[in-house]
């Protein structure tokens, strides 16, 4: 079976092989290649130890000495080349306390955590696959290598790493590995939030963000993301749904953009409605005030999933606004007012939350959702079209200007720019330094400032 090695992967075996040492690209690369996908790193596994490596290539960076790991660089670029080693103990259910070298490539590909990753590729010998990689891949299963509980056992992040591969390979979980993850799952608590989030991004980013389901059942989000389970234990019936919340924020993710910020905002956009349901005395549930308690939640879920202060953000916003213009009880001056508060720059992507929300539910008067939405999309091209003031900053006063006419810099500036905002908002026409000038004087006048001067009079 031929793989393509690029150039450099060639050289850097060939030069172990004619060192004495045996040399392979192996894991996630090797799997890669046989699916016809471009690998994104190309790891070298090989019998060489560490500094027999570091002996070998003139330029080297030690990147985990301690775990056999060494990165020889070439032309600017990295490629690690770690010894075949034998893990130790996994006193923390995620790295070896101690890892022991070995000259048996078999050994080294066993300590792996799936068979479709313990395979290992050279031109020499051809490809290596000792525990049914390739059998697995033509059968789309995620298997571990060994026994399951074992391999679990040893990196509980190995649990989350199954469901993320079989959603970015839409493979199928064998029931022995499926089994295991379930018995192991509560050990993710062990785990950096970090990690746990990085799998869960990954997760969200491929084209089947469903399997977070199985992340669900297999007893995962239990530890991280409780706020999912609930979400997936709350029917909606309404005639606008046709799945529990779990399964419509699902669609929803599905449908956004591919971006780490949409799938996000997607995932959390109706967070709240556990917390905010209600039956009527026909059996119509109803989800009162549930985006802006959910932009609320998202804040802290977020933080401790390690998410960035700019993902927070934009999940929030998303969520706070994502019911706008619903009921179609809207005009210019209310969207005007939602855009200055959403941010211009944001619209797009609340327009492209919108849209996944409502492929996401029933057809129940679909035709009007779409009315909606293209009326959003035509007041946002006529306020753009008019320039409309939607932030202090676009006003035509300045605080230089208004120190000058007498607002003392501080609190009262700032509350008096926003009091000018408000009805720039109201009537964009308004804003001209002549009208915003007059109206600070009027101001000033009311609040007892002697104008020129930026004194209060008695």
């Amino acid at each position: 079976m031929q793989i393509r090695l690029p150039e450099e992967v060639k050289n850097i075996i060939n030069e172990l092989n004619r060192a004495g040492f045996e040399a392979y690209a192996v894991g996630g690369c090797v799997r890669d290649s046989l699916l016809g996908r471009t690998p994104k790193d190309w790891d070298i596994t090989t019998s060489a130890e560490p500094l027999e490596v570091k002996r070998i290539f003139r330029r080297t960076i030690d990147t985990g000495m301690k775990h056999g790991t060494v990165t020889v660089m070439r032309k600017n670029t990295g490629y690690e080349v770690t010894t075949y080693r034998v893990d130790g103990a996994y006193a923390d259910h995620r790295r070896p306390e101690s890892v022991t070298f070995t000259r048996r490539l078999s050994e080294d590909l066993l300590r792996r955590d799936f068979t479709i990753n313990a395979m290992a590729y050279s031109e020499g010998d051809g490809l290596v696959d000792l525990y049914g990689g390739v059998s697995d891949l033509e059968k789309k299963i995620i298997r571990c290598v060994g026994d399951p509980d074992a391999r679990f056992g040893e990196d509980a992040l190995r649990i989350m790493r199954a469901v993320r591969f079989s959603a970015e390979l839409d493979f199928t979980i064998e029931p022995a590995t499926r089994e295991a993850a379930a018995k192991h799952a509560e050990e993710l608590s062990e785990i950096s939030m970090e990690r746990i989030e990085t799998e869960l991004r990954k997760t969200l980013l491929s084209d089947h963000p469903e399997k977070l389901i199985d992340m669900s059942e297999l007893g995962m989000t239990a530890v991280f993301l409780p706020e999912f389970d609930r979400l997936l234990a709350t029917p909606q019936n309404t005639p606008y749904h046709m799945y529990d919340a779990g399964r419509h924020t699902i669609e929803v993710i599905r449908n956004v953009s591919k971006t780490k910020e949409m799938r996000y905002s997607a995932l959390f956009h109706d967070i709240a409605k556990p917390d905010t349901r209600t039956t009527d005395e026909k059996g119509i549930d109803h989800f009162k005030g549930h985006p802006a308690l959910g932009a609320e939640m998202a804040g802290p879920i977020l933080k401790r999933l390690r998410l960035d202060n700019d993902t927070i953000q934009t999940v929030k916003k998303m969520t706070y606004w994502h019911d706008f213009g619903i009921k179609g009880d809207f005009g210019e001056k209310a969207f005007r007012r939602m855009l200055s508060k959403l941010g211009s720059e944001y619209f797009d992507r609340l327009m492209d939350l919108k849209q996944a929300d409502m492929l996401g539910q029933s057809t129940y008067h679909r035709e009007e959702a779409l009315k909606i939405m293209q009326c959003l999309r035509e007041l946002k091209r006529q306020t753009d079209e008019k320039g409309a003031a939607l932030s202090i900053k676009a006003l035509k006063i300045n605080g230089k200007r208004l120190q000058e006419l007498g607002i003392p810099a501080g609190p009262e500036m700032g509350r008096i720019l926003n009091l000018l905002l408000e009805e720039v908002l109201e009537e964009p026409e308004r804003n001209t330094p002549e009208w915003l000038e007059n109206r600070v004087a009027l101001l000033l006048h009311a609040g007892g400032y002697d104008i020129g001067r930026g004194e209060k009079t008695d």
